[in-house]
């Protein structure tokens, strides 16, 4: 019997690559209109290729490209920048469809909830907090707080013990095969693909199910043998 649910975050929960390309869009025209000499594709082009080197979270990543762009920071440029950037940020930072309504239908029937992610506390606990989702979880498991990324097993161990169930009494959720899918299996979680929050285009995801809906879950979790939730639980339409 499923007792707990425990979520990636970015791509799983949030539509984190949306509000990326959002944000900096906004961020790389608001430098163009202070100045910033080349095309909008170049510059926005520039900047991804640098979040794909250093880390889609890395902070420092619009004083990098003006440094690389013009061997110096602008600092009017970069003010532009990150200004519009948190702008565009907080208005495209979305949950999935059907998100709220899933997690609120599980934890009214007693599945503990948690997350696992790679981000920082910090941007982790802010996302959580804008979306107000900061009080659903019973567990949020950082890598700051195991000193490890996944698929390493120690943050599906740590999630396990502070929700006190047992691996074969878990779900894992996640878009990333390598990591979400892997690192649950490596400690006998069963996993689920989010398939609806990959950008990889993934063909095989090697996870025990597969959804296109959030609110799939609810199907999963039924199937292993909880009593349907009636007429005040999850409804898609």
């Amino acid at each position: 019997m499923i007792r707990a649910v425990i979520f990636d975050l970015d791509n799983t929960l949030v539509d984190f690559y949306r509000m990326k390309k959002s944000a900096v869009r906004a961020a790389v025209d608001a430098m163009l209109d202070s100045g910033l000499e080349g095309s909008f594709d170049e510059a926005y082009d520039h900047i991804m290729g640098i979040y794909k080197d250093e880390g889609i979270e890395y902070q420092e990543v619009f004083d990098r490209f003006l440094i690389e762009r013009h061997g110096e920071i602008n600092h009017k440029m970069l003010a532009a920048g990150v200004v519009a950037y948190r702008r565009a940020r907080d208005a495209a930072l979305v949950l999935y469809p059907h998100v709220t309504t899933t997690l609120t239908t599980l934890a009214k029937h007693g599945i503990k909830l948690a997350i696992i992610t790679d981000a920082p506390a910090k941007q982790a606990w802010l996302r959580l907090c804008y979306l107000h989702l900061h009080n659903l979880f019973d567990a949020v498991i950082v890598a700051e707080e195991t000193g490890a990324l996944k698929p390493s097993p120690l943050p599906f161990h740590k999630a396990l013990e502070t929700l006190e169930v047992k691996p074969e009494e878990a779900l894992m959720v996640g878009d990333w095969p390598d990591r979400d899918v892997v690192g649950a299996k490596n400690v006998g979680i069963r996993t689920v693909f989010a398939r609806y929050g990959d950008p990889r285009g993934v063909e095989h995801s090697g996870a025990d199910y597969e959804i296109d809906d959030i609110a799939e879950i609810i199907g999963i979790i039924f199937k292993d043998g909880r009593d349907d939730p009636g007429p005040q639980g999850f409804r898609t339409a």
